[in-house]
């Protein structure tokens, strides 16, 4: 089957004899390919490709010793500047299909600086249950394997076995020789891995988050409490990372991996690491919320603040502001800034970076948009000039595109990490406002996420 054109979401397109449509992962435009259907609709279908009978012409050699297993950075196989020519299409396609709103031409997307080392947080798990591919299960036949642990990323849509990671080119050094040293250490001290089905086991989880700035921030989450064992552990750990600026440990013992109802014990350093987007320094805690690629976070912030194009005489609203981050790196624009959060500890992270940035025009309120803003809390401080909305993948809740349609902010400048609910919601909001500009943002290389900010202005 040839595959003829990228749809979305990291899928391309085929055709059966019949001229139906077969949405086709892991596959390349110009790629001829064997198919298995999975599943058969009466207007397309879906296949997994069994065999790449002709390699595409753009097809390239993935870096990675763990790439089509791992589940992660799935567009190796692609070269950048294709990549970001079919992300500003996935972009493109969704405005028209889903949103069906005039539209400005769009503005070129903005490509990552760096196509590796660019995530400043990664997470990895222990597991009890190694993942095995199905090379290794055909060669098995009916033999039985030896239980065998693993450190690294959960398997796609297995929530109980682990790909092991040997070496991982989405984050900076010194994240593989920390990661590696714990494998090695537990092994040999034969320290039990987490059983996702037992609920039993020592070690559980590992977040490391490095900054531009150099500093590197270690949580590591116990599934047990053993301070023996935990110190020697982390002795021997800054021994080798002296790189290592906080090192902190969790104890889990509930059913899920979530911490941030967890207390976080910091073992060496002050608790978090700092970074910093342009002139401004965010501190960053195993619980804070930031965009996971620094130098591009700078990028998207400085698109948005262009489109909201401040004078110094605006009231901003940032919605969705979690840890304030955009909304103060907007500040010197603003005549007040006014953040707003559902998540309470998100809100006082957003205080402590206005107030360590010696921004004191920057107000942050947790709860819901709806029930602050209301006609009380606009004669305290003022009306919207300008909103900034960055929502979750979910895109907003119709009933918060009510209320912006209440508050008729002369301009609102939507950030979306999910074009297609970022489309759905332009459509709504298309009764008093027009799109203005348009431009996509490439947050992660080598996979099929895209941002998207968007400009609307009031009719």
């Amino acid at each position: 089957m040839p595959i003829v054109s990228y749809a979305a979401e990291g899928r391309c397109i085929g055709h059966l004899p019949d001229g139906k449509v077969v949405f086709v992962e892991n596959a390349v435009p110009g790629d001829v390919v064997d198919v298995r259907i999975t599943k058969s609709k009466k207007s397309f279908a879906e296949g997994r490709m069994l065999r790449l009978v002709t390699p595409s012409p753009d097809r390239i050699v993935p870096f990675c010793e763990h790439f089509g297993v791992c589940g992660g950075c799935k567009w190796q196989m692609l070269p950048y500047e294709k990549q970001l020519e079919y992300k500003q299409q996935q972009v493109a396609d969704q405005m028209k299909r889903i949103g069906h709103v005039a539209l400005p031409e769009m503005e070129p997307i903005s490509g990552s600086t760096l196509q590796r080392l660019y995530r400043n947080k990664l997470e990895f798990t222990f597991s009890s249950k190694r993942f095995r591919t199905n090379e290794e299960l055909t060669a098995a036949g009916d033999a039985e394997f030896a239980p065998e642990s693993a450190l690294g990323f959960h398997a796609p849509g297995l929530f109980d076995k682990v790909v092991p990671i040997n070496t991982c080119h989405l984050q900076p050094e010194p994240t593989n020789k920390i990661r590696n040293f714990l494998r090695d250490y537990t092994r040999e001290h034969q320290l039990s891995y987490y059983d996702f089905r037992a609920h039993t086991g020592f070690m559980r989880n590992l977040m490391i988050r490095v900054t531009t700035t150099g500093e590197v921030l270690v949580n590591v989450v116990f599934g047990e409490d053993d301070a023996q064992v935990r110190g020697d552990m982390f002795a021997k750990l800054l021994a080798i990372a002296p790189e290592i600026s906080t090192l902190c440990y969790t104890i889990n013992t509930k059913w899920n991996d979530s911490i941030y109802d967890l207390e976080i014990h910091t073992y060496h350093g002050k608790g978090f690491i700092t970074e910093k987007l342009e002139d401004f320094t965010f501190n960053i805690s195993p619980k804070s919320f930031f965009q996971t690629n620094s130098t591009q976070a700078e990028t998207l912030y400085r698109i948005t603040r262009d489109f909201a194009g401040l004078n110094g005489s605006e009231v901003l609203y940032d919605l969705y502001c979690g840890t304030g981050s955009i909304g103060i790196f907007c500040s010197k624009g603003a005549r007040k800034v006014i953040g707003i959060e559902v998540i309470e500890q998100a809100i006082e992270d957003a205080k402590v970076n206005a107030a360590q940035n010696g921004i004191g025009h920057a107000l942050f309120y947790a709860g819901d948009v709806a029930a602050i803003c209301t006609d009380a809390f606009f004669e305290e401080h003022g009306k919207p000039d300008v909103i900034i909305t960055d929502p979750p993948r979910a895109g907003m809740s119709e009933k918060l595109v009510q209320q912006l349609l209440k508050m008729r902010a002369p301009k609102i400048v939507y950030v979306s990490c999910n074009p297609a609910t970022q489309a759905r919601d332009l459509a709504l909001l298309d009764e008093a406002y027009r799109i203005d500009r348009m431009r996509p943002v490439d947050m992660f290389p080598h996979t099929h996420h895209i941002e998207n900010v968007v400009l609307l202005t009031l009719r």
